[in-house]
């Protein structure tokens, strides 16, 4: 049967890392996870005690369109919190997950053809989901001296919109609050959509990260009950959209998706009271953090920039290897490490760099960077 050209999209590196480390634990070896984008930890008690009620009482059907009123008003009520923002709740779409988010907002924002800039490294995601809706990604190349952040001068002339994240992935640097609102100034007065990734908000280590919500209206902004919520498997996050973007949305979601799932929606608003909890985790991803950046210099992985949020750390390796795959690959066989390779985040530098995520428990950080340490004094 045919097939689209939409359809020709990269992979997700990562995905094969974590195949590979999978096949190792089946073959009986003990991997330590530094390539997942995930939290180890489960989601709140109060969120799965929520569902267990639920599931009592409720059938658990459609919901509408845009998500559950009392979860809206809950995202809204949390914006309220984190950011000092006053949000109107209509204002708040929930999606499947922040993915789903990426695909309305770039359908709801632009036509087939134009094209989209994004700073590299990047999710790579961002650049597939583009390119299967026949969009055109175009990437900005970051420095590390620029925290691998795009700058306002950087964006490219002839694009259509810009996608920023903050905290970052694979770097997990921020933009504060002056570099942010000058990017949103340029896109503004060049009418270009623009779409801020917040996922990695709560996770923050030093100071908070700000949203672009603090500065704009005329911003798509897309977060998630993945990271600092501990729900990744529930596929659950949200958007903010300008009031003139709600029924365009609306009308995506009904046709794309009917709503999102019911159960995690249920869940997500327990969640959005467990603060305890979720600061716990947090405490652990510090103390995580404090070893990576202790640890990885020690071990030969010295060209880093530090993380201001999120669960990542990415390291220039450039000194160490042309192919940051094999690299990966190697030090999976060799010390039983998974760590991601760059190439899945900046397709023209990514040879040279690796990402290492500290989401797991600080006995496994510390046991992975022990592993590390002993595998490059090896290598010589």
């Amino acid at each position: 049967m045919r097939t689209s050209s939409r359809g020709i999209v990269d992979p997700f590196i990562v995905m094969d890392v974590m195949e590979a480390a999978r096949a190792a634990e089946a073959a009986g070896r003990h991997v330590i996870h530094m390539e997942v984008g995930q939290p180890s930890t489960p989601a709140p008690a109060g969120a799965r005690a929520a569902l267990a009620a639920a599931m009592e009482t409720d059938a658990l059907g459609y919901t509408v369109a845009l998500g559950l009123p009392a979860l809206r008003q809950g995202i809204a009520d949390l914006c309220r919190r984190w950011y000092g923002v006053e949000l109107d709740p209509a204002r708040v779409i929930v999606t499947a997950g922040s993915s789903a988010a990426f695909l309305l907002a770039f359908t709801a924002l632009f036509d087939a053809g134009e094209k989209v800039a994004l700073g590299e490294p990047g999710y790579p995601s961002y650049r597939q989901i583009l390119r299967a809706l026949s969009l055109t990604p175009v990437g900005i190349p970051t420095k590390a001296e620029d925290r691998y952040q795009p700058r306002p001068e950087a964006i490219p002339a002839d694009v259509q919109g810009l996608i920023v994240a903050s905290p970052a992935n694979p770097s997990g640097t921020m933009l504060d609050r002056p570099s942010l609102a000058a990017l949103i100034e340029v896109a503004a007065a060049r009418d270009l959509a623009f779409v801020s990734d917040e996922i990695y908000h709560g996770l923050h280590y030093e100071g908070r990260a700000v949203s672009a919500l603090e500065l704009s209206d005329d911003v798509c902004v897309i977060n998630s009950f993945s990271k600092y919520f501990s729900m990744t498997g529930w596929r659950v996050g949200w958007m903010v959209v300008p009031e003139s973007h709600i029924r365009t949305v609306e009308r995506l979601a009904q046709n794309m998706f009917i709503c999102p799932p019911h159960a995690s929606q249920v869940a997500a608003l327990a969640a959005l009271g467990c603060i305890d909890e979720l600061e716990a985790n947090r405490a652990v991803y510090a103390e995580n953090r404090r070893l990576m950046l202790d640890g990885l210099p020690k071990a030969g992985f010295t060209r880093i920039a530090p993380p201001d949020g999120a669960f990542y750390i990415y390291a220039d390796v450039s000194d160490l290897t042309g192919d940051s795959r094999a690299f990966a690959a190697e030090i999976l066989d060799k010390a039983g490490v998974a760590v991601t390779p760059g190439l899945d985040f900046d397709p023209r530098r990514g040879a040279g760099t690796l990402r290492f995520s500290y989401a797991r428990s600080s006995a496994d950080i510390r046991e992975g960077l022990a592993r590390l340490h002993d595998f490059m004094k090896a290598r010589g």
